[in-house]
């Protein structure tokens, strides 16, 4: 790494936690990674433990600090769990986008030919909605928290593939990549070694899109029994079991519905200050 660049990823990370969203979404996204990640050791009871004689205790209650839902199951531990689940789908889903819409933009910003193919097949996908696809898809593979992660991811590949295209068609005319070419570097160096690393910013930005629109997404398919099977824990199935009794007790569905906010508003507040971190025309 050089000083130069150096020095600029210092100057974006001094923007980036200058930014009071930075911090807020930051934070958010601490806590919450925090509880996906500790999950099995915060919570008291096992997501799935039943308590019949204890049904829909009230918040505070003492042994269940959220309460408990119809079947005496601990909503704190199934919140906790369900964050685990959620991150690890949004996690499996932007590996997946970024495994193939990063190949795929480069490839179809670099050669012209191949972008009349992969710019078509991107144009149908996005002509239907992301959720629609991952509804597709998991009902012909079947529902589980690694079918459900790849249906999203694989919903997400044409939006990345978009991102990456456009970045690489600018890069492509830039001097440095210029010269390379009149030196007769092969195309593969100049992809792995001058554009990939340049388009990088872009792409983690976009990832810290991707990310809570999988959860959103995973939420979706469990609530319409087509993401993680019962009674493995998850934010969408609380808050589908939580519908049936939600006007006589609603703080089965308050947990789970809080902190699926907490979760997204993480994620946007976080990706909005690091966009403007990293984006030059902001730097001050």
């Amino acid at each position: 790494m050089t000083v130069g660049e150096t020095a600029i990823r210092g100057r974006a990370l001094r923007r980036l936690w200058g930014n009071p969203l930075g911090k807020v979404g930051g934070g958010l996204l601490l806590i919450v990674l925090v509880v996906g990640v500790f999950a099995p050791l915060l919570a008291p009871y096992g997501p799935a433990e039943v308590h019949f004689v204890t049904p829909f205790q009230r918040p505070f209650t003492v042994g269940f600090a959220l309460g408990t839902d119809d079947l005496g199951r601990d909503i704190l531990s199934r919140v906790l769990y369900g964050t685990r689940a959620s991150l690890e789908v949004g996690a499996l889903a932007v590996a997946c986008a970024v495994a193939f819409g990063v190949p795929m933009g480069l490839l179809a910003g670099y050669w012209r030919w191949l972008d009349l193919v992969l710019s078509r097949v991107a144009d149908v996908l996005l002509a239907f909605p992301f959720i629609m696809i991952a509804v597709g898809l998991t009902a012909i593979y079947g529902g589980g928290l690694t079918q459900a992660a790849v249906a999203l991811g694989v919903a997400q590949v044409p939006v990345m593939m978009r991102v990456v295209r456009a970045e690489t068609l600018r890069l492509r005319e830039t001097d440095f990549v210029l010269a390379a070419r009149a030196a007769n570097v092969g195309h593969a160096r100049i992809l792995r070694e001058h554009i990939l690393p340049n388009a990088l910013g872009p792409i983690i930005v976009q990832a810290t899109v991707i990310m809570p629109t999988a959860v959103l997404g995973e939420a979706i398919l469990s609530f319409l029994g087509l993401g993680i099977t019962p009674p493995a824990p998850s934010l969408g199935i609380m808050l589908s079991d939580a519908q049936q009794t939600l006007l006589r007790t609603p703080w089965p569905g308050i947990f789970p519905g809080l902190m699926l906010l907490l979760i997204c508003l993480g994620f946007n507040l976080f990706g909005d200050a690091l966009r403007d971190a990293l984006d030059p025309k902001t730097s001050r």
